[in-house]
């Protein structure tokens, strides 16, 4: 399933944690957006980023 998620809209969206870049991951749930500076993987559901850093995983 491919992620939905505007070109404009990624340019925008930072990390609610550290500010860092979002980069986006395809999944067999659908999608989640991964920071590149501190690690943390944000939800993508029904092509709507959840932004929560208590919704967001560590890796691992």
């Amino acid at each position: 399933m491919a992620l939905n998620l505007s070109p404009e809209l990624l340019a925008i969206i930072v990390c609610p944690d550290c500010h860092g870049d979002l980069v986006p991951r395809e999944t067999e749930d659908g999608g989640e957006l991964v920071c590149q500076s501190c690690g943390l993987i944000y939800p993508v559901r029904d092509d709507i980023p959840v932004l929560l850093v208590d919704e967001a995983r560590r890796p691992g």
